[in-house]
């Protein structure tokens, strides 16, 4: 500080050191006066104007380096709160060594522990300036890369450090401006010291210098701990970026392999199909194949990333035991959308029934999560004869796939199904002329659906073992005790099959009614009375099954 002050008086000296003047006579003295007036107008302007600058410099400042600022104030302000507290316990050194009133000294005392707890607070904290903000943050500890997944958390890692680094350098920039503007304001200082010669203008520009050598000193500071702090991310972040280029390769070779087998096994399935000509052999084969297949890739990608295979089988086998028993339906609606998944038994947009309980759920599957099956429910031939309404929202619980019975209507690529229509016919009737009928109207309307059902049963060879792919219409008679059945069976679409089966019902009617041989059965009473009593009407009967005829 001594050094400064003695600095700044040589400077203000050769700066302001006066030219000798020559004398003057008394004639030029109200000139000379005027001059001096002139000069000292000035030198008002030029104050003027430097505190002007300088005022805007201090603006400049408080919108510049904020926590620089803040960090320079918690010092100054410790720096005086222990200027004061020493200067307190000296007075009440001097104070305890006299007898009287121990007013003062207990005032002292109140003040010096004050003093003290504030000293606590800033203790460590504040007492060094910008000791926060020279230290760099610690850089955590880099990710180890040993599987795919870990590349994203090396990633974020890399972004992490980088994002650290960029902190640390917009730290530096910004004290450096903030530097810049310390130092306008230093020489602002010091030119309107200089200029006024004015003790507080004098303490002002040493304060300024003060303030910027140590503001200066920190930024030296900050530039060597960038410098190796930069070096340390870039040693972490180098690390890092070889574990990801070394998974990432594993990863590509690993695709490699797999990619092989497919094409491998594929082959073997194109060669399998060419040189055996049984579907059922040729359904097994591809099933065991698949598996194979499936089996190797899931070895290959287990030893590739798994250290110890033994440890992890062992603990993965507790864990599910746990998990089996503590939450047995949660466990089981897992493994049944595994199954689902990987089974290909459901799919979304299948149509399906679900038996539970007596009742019975036909609809479309909307979604297939983790715990349940949703299916819409349609109007369909269950609706009609079992639970007279439709549209719900069904929610099915996946494990139901081992436990209850679950049909699918649109298995794979196969959209119809089998329909049937039932009719009683006497047993006068024609009923070879009946069957005939049946199986042509059937065979008009569904011709359609069989021509598709065709098709999608030789696809289906290449995945199941199909003996039976007869799509014609079927025709069945049965004696019955009240007449002669007429099954009349077609392939219809499975999401339409009431339109279908009501065209052709009321088709099949018609046919029956308008011929001659031909009468349609169903439950009467015919009854027999003596000649001159006059003939009750038919009655229907109570019991479908019942014998229609009784006799009086």
């Amino acid at each position: 500080m001594n050094k400064l002050f003695f600095f700044l008086l040589i400077f203000s000296s050769l700066l302001f050191a006066e030219k000798a003047v020559p004398p003057q006579n008394d004639a030029s003295e109200e000139k000379r006066i005027e001059e001096k007036r002139i000069e000292e107008n000035a030198k008002q302007e030029q104050i003027d104007l430097l505190r002007s600058k300088i005022d805007n410099t201090l603006k400049e400042l408080a919108k510049e380096g904020v926590l620089w600022q803040k960090s320079y104030d918690s010092y100054t302000t410790y720096r005086k709160v222990e200027k004061e507290l020493q200067e307190v316990r000296r007075n009440i050194k001097r104070l305890s060594r006299k007898k009287g009133p121990r007013e003062e000294l207990n005032a002292l005392e109140t003040r010096e522990q004050i003093l003290a707890n504030q000293i606590e607070l800033l203790q460590g904290k504040d007492n060094t300036p910008f000791k926060d903000l020279l230290i760099p943050d610690e850089l955590p500890e880099p990710p180890k890369v040993t599987n795919p997944i870990g590349i994203f958390t090396a990633l974020s890692y890399v972004k992490l450090i980088n994002g650290k680094v960029n902190e640390y350098l917009q730290r530096e920039q910004s004290l450096s401006e903030y530097i810049l503007l310390l130092r306008k304001k230093a020489r602002l200082s010091t030119e309107l010291s200089l200029l006024t010669k004015s003790k507080e203008d004098m303490e002002s520009a040493l304060e300024d210098m003060h303030k910027l050598a140590l503001f200066e000193g920190a930024f030296e500071t900050v530039k060597k701990a960038f410098v190796v702090y930069e070096q340390r991310a870039d040693s972490a972040v180098t690390q890092v970026e070889k574990e990801i280029k070394a998974q990432t390769l594993k990863l590509f070779n690993l695709g490699i392999i797999v990619l092989v087998l497919f094409v491998f096994f594929f082959l073997v399935k194109l060669v399998i199909k060419k040189y055996i000509t049984d579907n059922e052999r040729i359904y097994m084969a591809h099933k065991m194949i698949t598996f194979v297949n499936v089996t190797l890739i899931f070895l290959i990608v287990a030893f590739s990333y798994i250290d110890n295979a033994g440890y992890f089988i062992t603990v993965l086998g507790f864990a599910s035991a746990g998990i089996a028993i503590a939450m047995k339906d949660w466990f089981m609606s897992i493994l049944g959308w595994l199954v689902i998944v990987l089974g290909g038994a459901v799919h979304v947009g299948d149509r399906i029934r679900v038996d539970k309980e007596g009742m019975k759920y036909v609809g479309d599957i909307l979604d297939i999560s983790l715990l349940r099956i949703t299916i819409l429910e349609d109007i369909t031939l269950t609706s009609y004869s079992h639970n007279r309404r439709a549209g719900r929202i069904v929610f099915i619980p996946n494990n139901y796939i081992f436990t209850h019975m679950i049909a699918n209507y649109t298995h794979v690529s196969l959209k119809t199904v089998w329909d049937g229509i039932d009719i009683m016919i006497t047993f006068d009737s024609n009923h070879r002329k009946a069957i005939h009928l049946a199986k042509e109207i059937a065979r008009k309307y569904s011709k359609g659906y069989t021509d598709i059902t065709r098709t999608q049963l030789n696809k289906l060879r290449n995945r199941y073992s199909l003996k039976n792919t007869n799509v014609e219409p079927r025709v069945f008679s049965f004696i019955e005790p009240n007449g002669v059945a007429i099954s009349t069976w077609y392939l219809t679409n499975a999401y339409a099959t009431l339109t279908l089966r009501s065209t052709i019902s009321v088709e099949i009617v018609d046919a029956f009614n308008a011929a001659d041989d031909i009468q349609i059965a169903y439950p009467t009473q015919t009854l027999h009375l003596n000649a001159n009593e006059k003939k009750m009407p038919e009655l229907p009967s109570s019991n479908p099954n019942e014998n229609p005829t009784v006799n009086w």
